[in-house]
């Protein structure tokens, strides 16, 4: 199983990119994807996405480690919930430390675990972004008033979970990939008349496989874009992209 990654600044952004992604082993057939999308109305809304990227890759490092030393039975749908249980633990205690307001923390997170060895994947996303397993594409558009993780750090963990509606449990994939909505703001600066639909621009960098070979396979085609087709991404973008190639 390969897994791919890019990250970019929108053109419209001029000091930092608020988006983030990570991916990390999380077991010995297991890791967690995420991607985060920082709040532009928020306070350094950098912070909140890389903070959030920051604490679930420490996450991610210790529970491999504690499988590694005393192997666990449980499923990747249980494994999610105590991953994210544990991340707003984290948060809460930062926000106390810091002294920090609602508003220095909002991000949306497409989260999830990928069981690497029967190519199962379990993922819940908070706020908006786009899912696409083998072709089939799933939009979660909130309007421009997305949800954020920081709105449900004072919540009853169990039944604010329960309540999660995005969420998505797929048995079998070879083609999976979760990303912001930056991608759907490419556009063609030159020439509008040339731009490219959006669904162009989704096969192109979700289902199109040129340049799998390469570990920059997902850089180089918003390179491409860029260079040869004259097309930018106007809003921050994240994507992280798995390959099963068995």
């Amino acid at each position: 199983m390969k897994f791919y990654s890019t990250l970019h600044i929108g053109a419209f952004h001029l000091n930092h990119c608020e988006d983030f992604l990570i991916y990390e082993q999380i077991g010995t057939n297991e890791s967690l994807i995420a991607v985060m999308d920082g709040c532009t109305m928020g306070n350094e809304s950098v912070f909140a996405s890389v903070l959030l990227g920051k604490i679930l890759r420490n996450l991610s490092k210790k529970m491999f480690y504690q499988e590694f030393i005393a192997p666990q039975e449980g499923t990747i749908e249980v494994k999610l919930k105590e991953v994210l249980k544990l991340l707003i633990s984290e948060t809460k205690a930062i926000k106390n430390q810091l002294g920090l307001e609602k508003n220095d923390l909002l991000s949306t997170l497409i989260i999830g675990i990928i069981d690497t060895k029967n190519a199962k994947a379990e993922l819940l996303t908070i706020g908006d972004g786009l899912i696409c397993v083998d072709g089939v594409l799933t939009e979660y558009d909130q309007g421009n008033i997305p949800d954020y993780l920081a709105y449900h750090l004072s919540e009853d963990f169990d039944s604010w979970y329960d309540s999660i509606e995005q969420r998505k449990s797929i048995s079998q994939f070879r083609d999976l990939s979760i990303c912001t909505d930056g991608i759907f703001t490419f556009k063609n600066f030159e020439n509008k008349y040339k731009e490219k639909a959006q669904s162009e621009i989704i096969n192109y960098l979700l289902i199109d496989r040129e340049w799998e070979e390469f570990n920059n396979f997902l850089d180089r085609k918003v390179r491409c874009l860029k260079d040869n087709d004259k097309h930018h991404v106007t809003d921050d973008l994240a994507i992280v992209r798995v390959l099963n190639k068995k």
